[in-house]
């Protein structure tokens, strides 16, 4: 393992994700998945995301289409809370969701819409995040 990265790794995870939430990922992991969280921090989140040729801002863009077109909701949801994090506004968002709607298909927009108004609840309401 490459520990600078898998640091980077970690410090771009927790930034997007909460550090609660990461620390939990990684506290819970078995000996079965201790080495997947290891891998998925040092490359998903070091290589990938440590790279600052993108910003979060778009990276969290990019990982929602394709996470939706992936048809991937629990990430979707997870990543949605990052994309929050990351300064994504919400009539961006909803100008993401109408292009996840045309090019995914209408079944995934509408599961994402339904994530993203029970997340926008969540935080605190619909018009905090307003542009």
């Amino acid at each position: 393992m490459d520990r600078q990265l898998y640091q980077r790794g970690l410090e771009k995870r927790k930034a997007t994700l909460g550090a609660e939430y990461v620390e939990n990922s990684l506290s819970r992991a078995s000996d079965f998945s201790r080495e997947f969280q290891s891998f998925i921090t040092e490359y998903c989140w070091g290589a990938a995301w440590g790279d600052e040729t993108l910003d979060p801002r778009t990276r969290s863009i990019m990982n929602l289409t394709m996470i939706a077109a992936l048809n991937r909701m629990h990430e979707w949801e997870l990543h949605f809370r990052g994309a929050l994090t990351n300064g994504v506004t919400q009539d961006e968002l909803k100008a993401i969701l109408t292009q996840i709607t045309i090019y995914c298909g209408v079944p995934v927009g509408v599961e994402c819409h339904r994530i993203a108004n029970s997340v926008l609840a969540q935080e605190g309401g619909a018009d905090r995040r307003q542009s």
